[in-house]
């Protein structure tokens, strides 16, 4: 399966070298293009088996999969470029572009499998949650989507209607968890620790958590319940945490990110 990327950015650079780490698809069958080389040579001294262009029309040439990498106002030139240069009404569409829908897509390409594929930076370490919209598919390219995505963390495919919030929880959700880890990391500077210390030990601690919460299937509640002990210090922690709006916060900041 050849996959072309146009766009060697944060996320077209970050698929192509995900997928280049893939057990289902070879370095050589993923072809990238770009205007400027200086991405795309950086991308090649990592993983030679690539194929780099400056040609979108190039890169395209014969693609089973061209996955749209680029800013929003460009995808229009793009598809002008192009469509007249895919192989057929077969190749599969998929667009990272924000803002972009399965019905744009279809209108600048013709009927096409089209796929919204919206990862977080995470990708970058093959550890993104990737949401995944479709129209015009078929199991087996659903499947095959999930198997590449797979590869560069966990993937969903959701209706096109939730694709807000899945960027909300999980494409700024990066940053809300970041912030949280500023936060937590100024606190323990304040409670004597060295930032670098402390922030080491508020990393590990969210691993913990999450593996907690995966290796016993359980409810967030559930292990907050193991940790607040009668009168002890968490339970007043959380309290004040509260008291200032935590929750709230967090829930008001997730419906205006949408």
């Amino acid at each position: 399966m050849k996959i072309a990327i146009i766009g060697a950015g944060n996320m077209g650079g970050a698929t192509a070298r995900g997928l280049a780490q893939s057990k289902h698809i070879d370095a050589k069958d993923i072809y990238i293009s770009n205007p400027s080389k200086g991405k795309l040579d950086a991308i090649k001294a990592e993983f030679t088996g690539i194929n780099i262009t400056q040609d979108n029309k190039e890169c395209v040439k014969d693609a089973d999969m061209v996955i749209l990498a680029v800013k929003p106002w460009k995808v229009e030139d793009v598809s002008r470029e192009i469509a007249t240069h895919l192989r057929s009404g077969n190749v599969i569409l998929g667009s990272m572009a924000a803002g972009t829908n399965t019905e744009k897509i279809e209108n600048l390409f013709g009927q096409h499998p089209v796929y919204i594929i919206i990862p977080n930076t995470a990708i970058a370490v093959r550890q993104s949650m990737t949401f995944i919209a479709r129209k015009n598919t078929t199991p087996k390219m659903d499947n095959e989507i999930l198997t590449i995505f797979k590869e560069l963390g966990d993937t969903m495919i959701i209706e096109e209607r939730l694709m807000g919030a899945g960027m909300a929880l999980a494409s700024c959700g990066i940053a809300y968890a970041m912030r949280y880890v500023r936060a937590a990391t100024e606190g323990g500077v304040e409670l004597g620790m060295y930032a670098k210390d402390a922030q080491h030990i508020v990393e590990q601690t969210l691993l913990g958590a999450v593996e907690l919460l995966r290796a016993n299937n359980s409810h967030p509640e559930a292990e907050i319940d193991r940790v607040t002990t009668p009168g002890g210090i968490t339970i007043r922690g959380l309290n004040t945490m509260e008291e200032n709006g935590f929750t709230n916060s967090v829930i008001k900041g997730l419906k205006a990110s949408k």
